[in-house]
């Protein structure tokens, strides 16, 4: 499955919406993707799996790539 993160950058600053960042992941778990992301210090706001329409959707936004592990 495909999943979005979205995070801020660091774990020292307030999330701010503005400053939110998106990734896309392909694991087999939401635990897989946390456990790929715990070296990067990010402050994880939310993780969300994708498939059908919106996954089609997101793979029309001009941000979509796939994090390479």
């Amino acid at each position: 499955m495909i999943y979005k993160v979205l995070y801020q950058e660091s774990k020292q600053e307030v999330p701010i919406r503005e400053n939110t960042k998106t990734l896309y992941m392909e694991a087999d778990s939401e635990r897989v993707v946390r456990k790929n992301l715990a070296d990067r210090q990010y402050n994880i706001e939310f993780i969300q799996g994708l498939e059908g329409d919106f996954l089609n959707y997101e793979k029309s936004s001009e941000n979509f790539k796939m994090e390479k592990i």
